[in-house]
């Protein structure tokens, strides 16, 4: 199970609140959206797996985040 992403995350290209955790054989990347989107198709092809939270920046805060 891949844990959730927090604000301590930043992306490896950026900087910026990663939302995309790509595990390599190697190791890991994170990436904030863009990044991840920008990046998606050459690391589909290398990754093991992909865990990406950016559906998180359109979602609804919850009452006790508000």
């Amino acid at each position: 199970m891949t844990p959730e992403l927090t604000a301590a995350d930043r992306c490896d290209a950026c900087g910026a609140q990663a939302y995309v955790r790509v595990l390599l054989p190697t190791g890991e990347l994170l990436f904030c959206a863009h990044h991840g989107r920008k990046h998606a198709e050459a690391l589909s092809s290398v990754a093991t797996h992909i865990h990406d939270e950016s559906d998180r920046l359109l979602a609804e805060p919850k009452a006790d985040q508000r």
